[in-house]
């Protein structure tokens, strides 16, 4: 009998290893994935809470964008402020070194992409910036870049800015995810720059409030004008946020200003300037409203002098007062290149100028009052004297000159005679106190030799030095008020080209009136260099010859500059 066959048993299939390898691939990338969002949420939380915890404006403005470069891997990082007329009102860019930002022509005003995103504000993204249509280029200097991701940063209802970030690091493209955390991180920042701004508000009128306090209290407690008036200055320049903030005033006639007061960046080398009476200065000064401008070293209806001393970009011309009663001039800006004042700063010190004029105003009439009074004290002094004292000293004299022919001793008859001698003088002493009493003249403005004190004395802080004065002739006297204003013009104009262009550490003045009036400036310093412009001495050269005189401008013996300023006297 034949035995059945033992069927071998077939071993199971293998598992396929290969889709194993696969399945496993798949799972560590997913579970990468997911530690990579947990991470990237982890860091966007991380980041929403340092935005909103600093409430600075400037600070929280940069800290976005450096955050906002880091969440998604770009190179390049930049937050526009979208500004009043739909252009870019600043512009704070991260990744750029200082050499870079040098070479860059100007910063982006807000056309083509830059511009699409004011006018349609939405996310939007791009893997080449050159390819699309809509691309303006870049200014001359600018970097390259490739990939955008742009962004909206809304306040509210409203358009703040907007983020753009160029070039990711790994010279991929943006994803969605990175659109999407950059949306978050942008409204998180909305939230932190409005209470940055609302906290920067409040701070400004805090100051703005405390300023005007102290400038009130400052002028009604008698404090020098002048003294308050470089008070005022500063209080602009820290107010402003500006580099420069100078104070003009005009001259007696109001053609012509002088820079009185500065603060600042170059403010040293800005005291007293003259400015002409066709300059933009003298016509905010006689319209009394202010006028803001782009780039003030360039712009024509600024002085030459002034475009020569004052390197400025942007900046805003404020009257000191409203139409009508306006009492100087505040220049306010930044240096070329830099972004203009923000709204709400420009607009604060509008207000505290108004107001500082306002309290100058009351300052004066306090003073006219107080002068007004004195008057009286002084005339109620001279009725006195003159009805009382005189009547009895001029009695007394007439008896005792009366009793002298009573007197039979010659030495007692002499001395009662030098008596009533003593007493006639005594009479003429008092009349002329009476006069001076009743003058008007020496509560008025200080004559032509303490305005040459004055002038001295303003520019002894320019030139870290008091410079020596010598004053003969009849000044106060002798010479008319237009030639006098003349020679004031003259005086600055020589002490400040020292104290810029000198480096000198004499300054010898004479200003002489005999047949004509001289004013000698005389430094020991490094003489006219041939780089030097001469707008100024131009214009003395033409009023002394409008005058009859001359202008001359040469080396000194000593090897400094000697400017010699010679009119004729009537």
């Amino acid at each position: 009998m034949e035995s059945a066959p033992i069927e071998s048993a077939e071993p199971h299939p293998l598992l396929p290893h290969l889709r194993l390898d696969d399945l496993l691939a798949e799972l560590q990338v997913r579970l990468d994935t997911v530690l990579a969002t947990r991470d990237r949420a982890h860091t966007l939380l991380e980041a929403v809470v340092a935005v909103g915890s600093n409430l600075d404006l400037e600070t929280v403005l940069r800290h976005i964008v450096e955050t906002a470069t880091g969440l998604v891997g770009a190179r390049y990082g930049a937050l526009g402020v979208v500004g009043e007329a739909g252009s870019l009102a600043e512009f704070i860019p991260v990744g750029l070194d200082e050499a870079e930002i040098a070479r860059i022509h100007h910063w982006p005003e807000g056309r083509g992409l830059l511009g699409e995103l004011i006018t349609n504000p939405r996310p939007l993204r791009l893997p080449v910036i050159s390819a699309d249509p809509r691309s303006s280029g870049f200014p001359p200097g600018h970097p390259p870049m490739g990939s955008f991701l742009g962004v909206p940063v809304r306040i509210r209802d409203a358009v703040y800015g907007n983020l753009y970030l160029t070039e990711k690091l790994n010279g991929g493209r943006f994803d969605e995810e990175d659109e999407a955390v950059t949306v978050a991180l942008a409204a998180a920042a909305g939230v932190a720059i409005e209470n940055a701004r609302l906290y920067q508000e409040s701070r400004r009128r805090q100051r703005w409030l405390q300023a005007s306090a102290e400038v009130s209290r400052m002028l009604l407690s008698g404090a020098d004008t002048g003294q308050v008036l470089d008070m005022v200055t500063q209080q602009v320049l820290e107010m402003s946020g500006a580099d420069l903030a100078v104070l003009a005033l005009p001259d007696d006639e109001r053609r012509e200003l002088v820079i009185k007061h500065a603060a600042g960046e170059d403010s040293a080398k800005v005291l007293g300037l003259t400015l002409p009476g066709m300059s933009l200065s003298a016509v905010v000064l006689a319209t009394g409203e202010p006028v803001a401008l782009e780039d003030f070293s360039h712009d024509d209806r600024v002085a030459p002098v002034a475009r020569e001393q004052m390197s400025l970009g942007p900046a805003v011309v404020f009257p000191l007062g409203g139409p009508g009663r306006t009492r100087g001039v505040l220049t306010v800006g930044r240096r070329p290149g830099e972004m203009p004042l923000e709204p709400a700063a420009a607009e604060t010190v509008g207000t505290f100028a108004a107001q500082a004029a306002v309290a100058l105003e009351l300052a004066d009439a306090r003073r006219d009052a107080e002068q007004v009074t004195m008057l009286h004290d002084r005339e109620r002094i001279a009725r006195d004297l003159h009805d009382l004292v005189i009547q009895r000293l001029y009695a007394t004299g007439m008896s005792l000159q009366g009793a002298l022919p009573l007197i039979t001793r010659p030495e007692v008859s002499e001395r009662v005679s030098r008596a009533v001698d003593a007493l006639d003088d005594t009479i003429g002493e008092i009349r002329s106190a009476i006069f001076a009493l009743q003058a008007r003249n020496d509560i008025k403005r200080p004559g032509l030799r303490g305005q040459l004190l004055g002038i001295a004395d303003e520019m002894t802080g320019p030139l870290g030095f008091a410079p020596s004065l010598s004053l003969s002739g009849g000044l106060d006297d002798q010479v008319p008020a237009g030639i006098g204003g003349q020679a004031l013009h003259a005086l600055r104009e020589g002490l400040s080209n020292v104290a810029r262009h000198a480096g000198a550490s004499r300054v010898d003045v004479t200003v002489e009136a005999g047949r004509d009036l001289v004013v000698v400036v005389r430094d020991d310093g490094s003489g006219m260099k041939a780089s030097t412009r001469r707008s100024g001495l131009a214009n003395l050269a033409e009023r002394a010859r409008q005058l009859g005189g001359t202008l001359h401008v040469g080396s000194a013996g000593d090897g400094g500059t000697e400017l010699r300023w010679q009119v004729p006297l009537p």
